[in-house]
């Protein structure tokens, strides 16, 4: 067993123009005071990074760590979740993923996904050069706008996609695996892989590569209704990054897994603050620690209800509440009695 690190922050939801939030020194500074010992740092904030520099000098990015380290922090990981999901789009997001890319490639898919995969590419050099073991991204989606089909999906269609979703990462996981870090796809809807299911699907067309792995968010599974407390049992070993945060799920007579189409605040499923949602976290980290698990626990803060401040400072004393302490010995160490042959074939009638 080990002991989760943390408590750690994902600075993505709380990035923005004006201080403590328009620079990495302010938001450092900020997230320390608050009591959390780590950063999990978005990449497509400029603000934060620049990512080409990262991956292609080794002396900005010690520059980069040490200013981090200045405020007693760490980075736990670099995120690419908008650029991983330009990986691959179907085009009836065209236009709302164009925001995510610069205008240079806005209506054109092929530059979009062309930047697309040099960015996360970069990522994985950057990785390597902060010393991190650990990426968090997307995967992108080409299937899911026929989830729950009608018409019926022609046949072939779901593995056509899948091929090709295989297809566009495989060279962007061999180039994670030539800088030693692992990619941790975050299972997530509106992401071909959602579930444990499609992980899988895509898994076997990467031949199992070792550095497709994942990223555990147990709160996308309360939305799907899936047991995200077995999830660990299954997917453990490839389990090699943790966003910490908490939703319910209240069906009605009116709506259920699928929201009705109403905001976030009047949908049966929806994130909240840690400790205001369903999650049982201390069922997670009582596995995560039991299986070995010995990276960050990261607040990923995403509330219909409670202000980003008010989740932020919440969210750093819960996380530290539910981080284990694994013990080096067992609790009944003090009634061992030693090794000895001869006495156990006695005691089982032996000799």
């Amino acid at each position: 067993m080990r002991t989760i690190k943390g408590p750690a922050i994902f600075l993505a939801q709380f990035a923005g123009d004006k201080a403590p939030f328009d620079t990495l020194d302010n938001i450092c500074r900020w997230a320390a005071d608050l009591g959390y010992k780590g950063v999990q740092i978005p990449t497509w904030v400029s603000a934060f990074i620049d990512l080409e520099k990262a991956a292609t000098s080794k002396t900005y990015a010690d520059e980069l760590k040490g200013r981090v380290n200045s405020h007693g922090l760490e980075i736990t990981e670099l995120s690419t979740h908008l650029q991983g999901q330009l990986v691959a789009v179907h085009p009836a997001y065209d236009t709302a993923f164009d925001g995510f890319a610069p205008k240079s490639v806005h209506g054109n898919s092929k530059a979009r996904t062309e930047w697309a995969v040099q960015q996360v590419k970069w990522a994985a050099q950057a990785s390597r050069n902060l010393g991190l073991k650990a990426h968090a991204t997307f995967s992108g989606a080409l299937a899911w706008p026929y989830l729950y089909p009608w018409p019926q999906r022609p046949a072939g269609l779901v593995e056509e996609a899948f091929d090709e979703l295989a297809r566009r990462w495989l060279p962007i996981l061999d180039e994670f695996d030539r800088n030693g870090v692992d990619a941790c796809y975050e299972i997530h809807p509106g992401e071909d892989l959602h579930d444990g299911v499609t992980y899988e699907m895509f898994l076997e067309r990467v031949k199992n590569h070792p550095r497709a792995n994942l990223l555990y968010d147990p709160s996308h599974f309360v939305l799907q209704q899936l047991d995200y407390l077995s999830y660990i049992d299954f997917y453990h070993e490839r389990i090699r990054a943790f966003h910490v945060k908490d939703a319910e799920f209240n069906p009605s007579g009116k709506q259920g897994v699928y929201g009705g189409f109403q905001s976030w605040v009047n949908r049966a499923g929806r994130f909240r603050s840690l400790g205001d949602g369903q999650v049982d976290f201390a069922g997670i980290f009582s596995k995560l620690s039991a299986y070995g698990f010995d990276g960050w626990a990261v607040l990923e803060w995403e509330c219909a209800i409670k202000s980003a401040e008010q989740g932020a400072e919440e969210g750093a004393p819960f996380i530290q509440s539910h981080i284990i302490r694994v013990t080096e010995k067992a609790f009944d160490d003090f009634a061992a009695s030693g090794t000895d042959t001869a006495a156990n074939r006695r005691m089982l009638g032996l000799s």
